[in-house]
């Protein structure tokens, strides 16, 4: 395993992998039984503390979260989304629950929004943390699971960063018990879906306070370069380049922002370009943390491993520390 960090560097021997076996059944699409988890208005009034060290848990409090699948209505972008999953950790499902951090995940492509791999991790965050965890929103950024729709406002694959930025980040204001500052917020994605969540880091670093990034691609389209620059930008490479992370880190400053970049230490298609993203977001001015699995691939295994690294990585700054 490597690992370092902007505020200090340090080597390691081993990685911290948590439920494999589950995981790995949720990934291979065996059924879940989603159950309707939420309210439209949170609680008002009476909210306890996040520090666990207040007080034992309630005795009522679940020892595991809970997944629900939900369409998120796509008002401003008419982007055509398949269902959303939200995973609410233990803490969430006691009456009169305290406000979390919030996390906003998209997964791979070909792929789904599916919440089993982080829920995996945070319920083991969870049971170190008196039940305290993120809520996470998984939501779908491809539409059809055989398009990579680049994360971008497009004429050929629809209006997919307004659906993640503004629908699905005003859903979730409207309707889930979640902290409101952006240091609390995290943009997390696998993959394709890690590309996308350090594009919108980057971004828009006035919403989110922090970025992980597990195994992305290092920009949009970089799968089909040669078409994506002539059907979706004309040919204009300037256009193309614009939208690229490395150059929007390249032009803003990031002095309270985090992003924890994590890789699998035999993953040869992805690592060199997580190295580089790494070095970007660093000289831009992220407190940055960059991790390798070891002995995995682009896998479940370095998605979860790297999950765990970077929620231990960015406990205190969530206020679950």
């Amino acid at each position: 395993m490597r690992r370092f960090s902007s505020r200090r560097r340090w080597y390691s021997v081993c990685g911290v992998i948590v439920g494999l076996a589950l995981l790995g059944a949720l990934l291979a699409g065996l059924p879940q039984s989603p159950v309707t988890l939420f309210t439209a208005t949170p609680p008002a009034s009476g909210v306890p503390s996040l520090s666990p060290a207040n007080g034992r848990a309630p005795t009522d409090m679940p020892s595991v979260g809970a997944i629900s699948s939900v369409q998120i209505p796509a008002t401003l972008s008419g982007f055509v989304a398949r269902d959303a999953q939200v995973y609410l950790p233990p803490a969430a499902l006691v009456p009169n629950p305290p406000a979390l951090p919030f996390v906003l995940m998209m997964m791979g492509q070909p792929g789904e929004p599916d919440a089993g791999p982080i829920k995996g991790v945070l319920d083991a965050f969870a049971a170190q943390h008196g039940g305290l965890a993120p809520i996470v929103v998984v939501a779908d950024q491809l539409g059809d699971p055989n398009v990579d729709s680049l994360c971008l406002d497009t004429d050929q694959f629809g209006q997919v960063e307004t659906y993640l930025e503004r629908d699905v980040v005003n859903w979730a204001r409207g309707n889930l018990h979640i902290q409101a500052d952006r240091v609390h917020w995290t943009v997390a994605g696998f993959s394709n879906g890690g590309q996308c969540a350090i594009s919108l880091a980057a971004k828009y670093p006035q919403v989110w306070g922090n970025v992980i990034d597990a195994s992305g691609t290092t920009y949009a389209g970089i799968e089909s370069e040669t078409e994506v620059l002539a059907d979706v930008f004309g040919g204009d490479q300037t256009a193309y380049d614009a939208t690229k992370p490395a150059t929007v880190l390249a032009a803003g400053r990031y002095p309270d922002s985090a992003a924890v970049f994590t890789v699998g230490t035999d993953d040869q298609v992805m690592e060199p370009g997580m190295r580089e993203l790494s070095i970007d977001a660093q000289a831009a001015g992220l407190a940055m943390t960059y991790y390798e699995v070891p002995g995995e691939g682009h896998s479940v295994e370095a998605l979860t491993g790297g999950l765990t690294l970077a929620f231990d990585v960015l406990s205190s700054r969530l206020g679950l520390g």
